[in-house]
């Protein structure tokens, strides 16, 4: 039996990666589990220059066990991450996916360009949700003309691109069209919910990032849509994935591999948790190759 799959060229042993944001900037997670037995690390965003995101408290409980973030893209900028995290990473044979982002086009492409010829990047996951300065500071993922000019500007990595998408946006399948069409492989299927939470005691509030188990059934609809619209296009699904069940139902669905996230956050072991699942799944009803599920419910 194999697990083995691919994301457009990128081949993977495994289908289960780190979701951006969830698993630090580096070798965090590597005393919970073998990085290079996931199918890749994707690092927290990077941008070209260091951005030093919200001040905390930065992450809160929302009902029904999910998460609101506010971050901020905190990063130390692709410079420094490749001086000092990257080769931590490369040493312990994981396979790196390094996320970009910028607040605009040419924010992204300095981006891409001081990560061209990095050891162990075999993509870049291009983070399309963040405000567009240039735009009046909509988010770049609500815009079809948008996220093509930054996934292209992103050609400048040298490496595959994969285009990371706002469940926000009412016309997703056509923000994935223009971001195929701007030499995207993949999507990766779906970011946070725009949210908010409050505290009634403290009487204060904060927006935010909706992830968690609330983002699975808005994931595997993402999904599901896109490889309809998309069938030969790589798919990435994310969202409330802390079981090899819902890791199956993304597959199902349309995804060539998925990313454990917020459950992270709760038991740091997660990604290869959900990867035993979903290999002891296979195992008992016989199938093969994991490949073979892909699409299944689609």
């Amino acid at each position: 039996m194999t697990l083995a799959t691919t994301v457009g060229t990128v081949a993977l042993p495994a289908p289960v990666m780190t979701a951006s944001g969830t698993a630090g900037h580096g070798t965090e997670l590597v005393a919970y589990g073998a990085l290079a037995a996931l199918g890749a690390v994707v690092v927290k965003s990077l941008a070209a220059a260091p951005w030093p995101g919200n001040p905390a408290p930065r992450l809160h409980p929302a009902a029904g066990g999910g998460m609101v973030n506010h971050v901020g893209l905190q990063g130390p900028g692709v410079a420094a991450w490749r001086e000092h995290d990257l080769p931590g990473l490369a040493a312990s044979g994981a396979r790196v996916v390094a996320s970009l982002w910028g607040r605009t086009v040419d924010e992204f492409a300095e981006a891409a360009a001081l990560l061209a010829g990095a050891p162990a990047v075999v993509a870049v996951e291009v983070n399309v949700s963040c405000p567009n300065l240039e735009d009046r500071s909509r988010m770049f993922a609500h815009s079809a003309t948008a996220t093509a000019e930054a996934v292209d500007a992103c050609a400048a990595a040298g490496v595959p691109r994969w285009a990371k998408l706002s469940p926000n946006a009412g016309n997703l399948c056509e923000i994935a069209g223009a971001a195929l069409g701007a030499g995207a492989e993949a999507l990766t299927l779906v970011n946070t919910l725009l949210a908010a939470g409050v505290d009634v005691d403290g009487r204060r509030a904060w927006n935010g990032g909706l992830s968690g188990p609330p983002l699975h059934a808005v994931a595997l609809r993402a999904v599901r849509d896109c490889r309809r619209a998309f069938p030969d296009a790589g798919i990435v699904g994310v969202g409330g994935v802390a079981s090899g069940r819902e890791a199956l139902a993304l597959l199902m669905a349309g995804a060539d591999a998925v990313q454990v996230g917020t459950a992270t956050f709760a038991d740091p072991r997660a990604p290869w948790k959900v990867q035993g699942e979903l290999a002891r799944w296979c195992r008992r009803r016989r199938v093969r190759r994991l490949r073979d599920v892909v699409g299944a419910a689609a």
